[in-house]
Order: structure tokens, then sequence, then C-alpha cells
């Protein structure tokens, strides 16, 4: 097993941090001028189009979603809910406690690591600028790629960005998405994050995974000493 591939929301980041969503998207909503709860149901309701990139870019989409909540933003005004949209989205991203050095430990001990993330432009017009993306050798978003988890071709473009066989390939994250049976039918090996002390972070997974890991662990952190464990009994 020479490669990780990583969940991002609720593995890398902190679970805890979704509940602060709906205020970064009121934030945003405020500045084009549009009641939140109209904002939300816009924005919830197009995610499935939007993480495979049929909105655009964030400015696209928040012309859009403005547009279908009866808002005609000016340039001044969309740029400064653009500028609010990717503030709300960095708090929502932040790190987990751990995840950080988890990685730098995981890299230093010979593991190339991966990603794979259902997402909107948001984190991939940031990507470069946040903290994972020194740490991680082969990001995989679904905004770019055009699919969404648990799309085969997802599994088979990590491992080959990678260059390592998809059954050398551990993964990791919360289950959301079918991630897990995506990642089994695909013939990597799945670790489940049960995110035990973050209690409401299941509230947030999308389309949760009815397969469950043989392996789980409850936070990023005990990691390396699964793997350490997994290298020393195969």
């Amino acid at each position: 097993m020479r490669a990780i591939v990583f969940d991002f929301f609720g593995t890398l980041t902190d679970p805890s941090a979704e509940t602060l969503r709906a205020d970064t998207f009121a934030a945003t909503a405020a500045v084009l001028g549009i009641p939140p709860e109209r904002f939300w149901t816009a924005m919830s309701g197009s995610f499935p189009q939007r993480v495979v990139g049929e909105y655009g870019s964030t400015a696209d989409t928040l012309r859009r979603i403005a547009g279908e909540c009866g808002a005609d933003p000016d340039q001044e005004t969309l740029a400064a809910a653009i500028t609010s949209h990717h503030a709300g989205a960095e708090l929502v991203r932040r790190p987990r406690s751990g995840a950080l050095p988890t990685l730098d430990h995981l890299r230093a001990g010979g593991y190339r690591l991966g990603l794979l993330s259902d997402c909107s432009s948001e984190l991939c017009e940031a990507w470069a600028d946040t903290p994972y993306a020194s740490r991680i050798d082969a990001p995989v978003f679904s905004w770019r790629e055009g699919h969404r988890k648990p799309d085969p071709r997802l599994y088979a473009t990590a491992a080959a960005r990678l260059g390592v066989p998809a059954e050398e390939c551990w993964y990791v994250g919360d289950g959301g998405s079918r991630e897990h049976a995506g990642a089994e039918r695909a013939g990597m090996r799945p670790v489940l994050i049960t995110n035990a002390g973050h209690p409401g972070a299941h509230a947030f997974r999308v389309d949760p995974d009815a397969f469950v890991p043989r392996l789980s662990i409850d936070d990023i952190t005990e990691l390396p000493a699964l793997l350490h464990r997994y290298a020393h009994s195969a």
C-alpha cells in the first residue's frame, strides 16, 4: 500500500466547521440583497449540478443564483459577493485538529497522498493558497472532472495521477457520497473516519454510504497507527 486518497470535507477539514455554512451563505445573500432562506434553498438545491461544474465559476454561480432569486447584481455588487463567498468557504474548510501534521507525517513515511472531493468552484479556485495544496500530490475535484462520487472514473483518475495502482491505495473518508462503496469497487482499501468526537457531523453528509468499511478510526490522527499495524500484520 503506497498511497492514500483522502476525502476532503469532514475528513481533512474540521467537521464542526460545516455548521458555519448557513451563516456564510447568509452573508453572501446579504451582499446580493437576497433573503437568506431563499439563497440557501437555491444553493442547496443546485448542489448536484454545481459540484460537477454545470454552474461554472463562483462568479458565474452567484450571478445565476441571484437571477434565480430575482436579483440582478451590478459588477461591483457581484465582486463583493464573490469576496464574501470565498471568505465564507475558507471558514468552512479550516483544517481539523491534527490533520496537517498527520499529512506531513505520512508524506515523510513515503506515502503518496491524493484527494478526491465532491466540491464546487470555491475550493478549486482557492486550492493553491490553502494549507492542503503543498501536502497533496494529486488532488481530484468533481467540479473539474464533471463527475461526482462514487463515479469509478474519479477513483481511477486519482490512482493514475498518483502513479499507483488502485489496489495499492488506501481511501480515507467520513462516509458521505457513497465514497467507500466506490473505493471498494475501484480496488482501494477503504477506511471510515467516524468523527465520533463530532456528534453533529453526520447531519451534513450528502448521500451517506450504506457500505461500512471493515476498518475505521474516530479521528485522522489515528491513521498512522492503523497503517503501521496493517503493515506489520500483512
